[in-house]
């Protein structure tokens, strides 16, 4: 029998004790399906969208209830995949009744999305987004994840001029995303937004490169090095020094 897409959700994995992917401790949930392909995705089982189990809107929101004196009031809920804008209409029913806990709510996503009225309406029951911007540069963006930036910086502007909170997430992969010029151009852009609460500069890793071998697939990037300290302290130089203090 065909699934209600608004009380059932495509399920990857659950987290019940995050600490990286928002404030506080967060109950993270993975949605199975991503429309992108990230040559550095460390979570490539979650990609096929017939992969994971369907989980409904009732099962998800109790388990959440039984962790709110954990995530409650500091923490809260991170839903993220695979791309967890995809299942649009399960998020708003989820998020609804997530306000009427007064539980913080929280989106990890690459933003590559056309904006629609049901993702406006998401974009209301949402606290924070982590938003993703996988390349400044539009071309090399496609040649990164299979889409240029245009659609992930529209989004970004649209929660600025919603007031809506933003944490901007940039992987930094030798030799592709270390560019000085592009760090640049997206501390310039990142600057332009109103609403960004912080910059998390994450490292490339190869942690997730065995999940493309078991699944069957090259990992495009096997001779690309893993980020080290050096690499991070560089970049963070470029974006987040001025002529009177780095912090």
């Amino acid at each position: 029998m065909e699934k209600d897409i608004k009380y059932y959700a495509k399920v990857h994995s659950i987290e019940s004790f995050g600490t990286v992917d928002g404030p506080g401790i967060r109950f993270v949930l993975f949605l199975q399906g991503c429309n992108l392909k990230c040559k550095y995705c460390h979570n490539r089982d979650t990609w096929d969208i017939h992969l994971g189990e369907f989980k409904s809107l009732d099962e998800i929101f109790n388990k959440v209830l039984r962790y709110k004196n954990y995530i409650y009031p500091n923490g809260g809920v991170t839903v993220t995949g695979g791309e967890p804008l995809l299942q649009f209409e399960f998020l708003i029913e989820f998020f609804k009744r997530l306000k009427n806990e007064n539980i913080h709510t929280c989106i990890d996503t690459s933003g590559i999305v056309t904006i629609n009225d049901k993702i406006e309406e998401l974009i209301d029951l949402t606290d924070l987004f982590l938003l993703d911007i996988k390349h400044i540069n539009p071309q090399k963006c496609k040649e990164l994840v299979g889409f240029s930036n245009e659609k992930e910086l529209n989004f970004a502007r649209y929660l600025s001029d919603k007031g809506k909170k933003m944490w901007i997430r940039q992987v930094i992969i030798p030799g592709i995303t270390d560019d000085e010029e592009d760090l640049l151009k997206l501390k310039e852009f990142v600057s332009s937004l109103k609403t960004v609460e912080k910059i998390e500069v994450l490292p490339y890793h190869q942690m997730g490169k065995y999940k493309w071998k078991e699944l069957g697939y090259n990992y495009e990037l096997e001779n690309v090095r893993e980020a080290t300290e050096e690499d991070i302290d560089r970049v963070k130089k470029v974006l987040f020094c001025n002529e009177k203090s780095c912090k």
